[in-house]
């Protein structure tokens, strides 16, 4: 686990990023749950199971899932980031277009900006499996979900160390 919260860091979870001249990365927006509706365009309805604590901060980045993308430092689309709350929590991510997109989840339980191994978490789309063979960072083969014009929904599970 402790290698998928480093790959999750590298991702640029930990730290803000800096202001890129293209439009279509770095967006740090608000979780407006009215974005979701189904006439609002593409989007990612995204329930996060498992949070441990309500202290710190949960992130949710929305990623292309290709591999030129997918965990690239400056690649991600949009970024929400709230207080953490203990259990289940929901956000709606906007994605710009039909396609296929992965999102990653970083709960920094004590609100520092890094990742403390020891007690951070994390969670990715599709839920896949971590080890010490994908160094953390699975394919975006395993974590793409296809978007079309609507809304699709989708589960996530933290998982701690």
């Amino acid at each position: 686990m402790s290698a998928a919260l480093a790959a999750l860091a590298a991702a640029g979870l930990a730290v803000p990023a800096l202001a890129e001249s293209r439009t279509d990365y770095r967006n740090e927006i608000r979780n407006e749950m009215g974005r979701c509706s189904s006439d609002k365009g593409p989007a990612l309805l995204v329930t996060v199971d498992g949070v441990k604590s309500s202290s710190g901060k949960l992130r949710v980045q929305s990623y292309r899932a290709n591999s030129a993308e997918w965990l690239q430092k400056g690649k991600w689309l949009s970024r929400i980031e709230v207080p953490a709350r203990a259990g289940t929590m929901t956000f709606c991510v906007p994605v710009p277009a039909s396609g296929t997109y992965g999102i990653a989840v970083r709960h920094d339980v004590n609100g520092n900006g890094e990742t403390d191994i020891r007690t951070d978490g994390g969670a990715m789309s599709n839920n896949p499996s971590i080890s010490i063979f994908n160094l953390g960072k699975p394919s975006y083969t395993k974590v793409g979900v296809p978007v079309g014009g609507g809304v699709k929904t989708i589960r996530v599970q933290m998982k701690y160390m």
